[in-house]
């Protein structure tokens, strides 16, 4: 048995139910030094932006500086941090239980009855701190900015992404454990959905094993994403809807990802069902350059934009492109990730800034052949002193999804 055939199809779904068991090398949890290390780097980051006060709300950021995994309500839930003193966790009143059993740090709670308005309770308390300059976090919905304004008409109120991109941006090594873990879970999923993939198969079916794969492993709430798309629906970077049968000769394409402890895994594979045509084996290899290209650029200080133009450069000498032409690369080369899928560094023309040492990006340079098909190849490294470090390894040949 040749090892495409071992990587693509022959698996029943029975056989590769029997390899999904709870993970064992699990990373240790974020501890409590780490948090606080968050906080006093919040602090730099504010003095450096001429900020006296700095207002998270729920979401990933939430959890990232407090340990409350916290979703976006319409009721205010939100870390208030100032240059001196206990961070204040402000929520509503009736909530105070469940966040002081979630949060990792020692805060100062002001909280808030249905009747009243915490946007006058946020005022009052940076007010009582003697601060007045405000940063807020950049994920905030618009009726907390709204609020914060009619509570306050003179706030000095500004844009935090420079203060949490700052502190987020660059994964420790407890972070970097965490997302090595994610990604080799997805990675075993891959495999397993790769197994699946002979004709007659659907989207359908490979979807909801994918998540039940990633609950059995252990993930957080199984898939936090993904796609599955066949044929024509792989030249669409997000799929088209509706169900799809695997015919003999199509491409797969494969994105998803999971989230442990709340650090995300996102990894896209693009490979064969049957024999591959000449055109679909051209393409693929030149996604692969393009990849590899991108991943050898990378050292700090290199900026995303020269990044993103050496997957590019590979792609123009194959005769795609240029720019976001089609056949070719319709967008970035990628983005960076972390506590959410999508977050800074993008690796993409016009960010000159330079990468640091633990920064986490994609590197997915995807091909759209239109109303034919796409390839996409996505893996994510990270920034050492010495260039790039995979979390996984990528794709071998285009039926050869595994490296083994």
């Amino acid at each position: 048995m040749s090892l495409s055939q071992q990587q693509i199809g022959g698996l029943s779904l029975e056989q590769a139910r029997a390899q999904l068991v709870p993970w064992r090398e699990r990373a240790a949890e974020i501890g409590a030094a780490e948090y606080q290390r968050r906080i006093e780097r919040a602090r730099e980051c504010m003095r450096g932006e001429g900020r006296d006060a700095l207002l998270i709300t729920a979401g990933t950021s939430l959890r990232y500086f407090t340990g409350v995994p916290w979703g976006a309500t319409e009721r205010l839930v939100a870390m208030l941090l100032t240059l001196e003193g206990d961070p204040v966790l402000i929520g509503p009143v009736f909530e105070a239980g469940s966040l002081s059993h979630l949060v990792k740090i020692p805060t100062e709670s002001r909280l808030w009855e249905e009747h009243e308005d915490p946007y006058a309770l946020v005022v009052d308390t940076l007010r009582a701190r003697g601060a007045s300059r405000l940063a807020l976090d950049p994920g905030a919905a618009f009726a907390i900015f709204t609020g914060l304004r009619a509570a306050a008409p003179g706030l000095d109120l500004s844009n935090a992404s420079a203060i949490v991109d700052g502190c987020r941006a660059s994964k420790s090594q407890a972070e970097l454990a965490l997302m090595q873990q994610a990604m080799a879970m997805t990675l075993h999923v891959h495999r397993l959905a790769a197994g699946l993939a002979e004709p007659g198969v659907t989207t359908t079916t490979l979807r909801r094993f994918i998540d039940e794969a990633h609950r059995a492993l252990g993930a957080d709430n199984g898939s936090t994403f993904c796609i599955v798309q066949f044929g024509e629906g792989t030249a669409y970077p997000h799929g088209i809807p509706g169900e799809q049968t695997l015919r003999e000769g199509q491409l797969v394409l494969i994105d998803t990802g999971c989230a442990v402890q709340g650090y995300q895994s996102d990894i896209t594979r693009t490979y064969i069902c049957g024999r591959a045509d000449d055109e679909q084996i051209r393409v693929w290899n030149l996604e692969q350059a393009a990849q590899q290209a991108a991943f050898d650029a990378v050292r700090p200080g290199v900026s995303g934009e020269a990044v993103d133009q050496a997957a590019r450069a590979v792609l123009e000498r194959g005769g795609l492109g240029p720019d976001y032409r089609l056949p070719g690369l319709p967008h970035r080369t990628g983005h960076g990730i972390g506590m959410s899928v999508h977050e800074a560094p993008y690796l993409v023309r016009g960010n000159r800034v330079g990468l640091e040492v633990g920064n986490c990006c994609s590197n997915e340079p995807m091909i759209v052949v239109p109303e034919r098909f796409g390839v996409r190849l996505e893996d994510h490294f990270y920034v050492t002193e010495q260039g790039a470090a995979w979390f996984t390894p990528p794709s071998v040949a285009i039926d050869r999804p595994f490296a083994d």
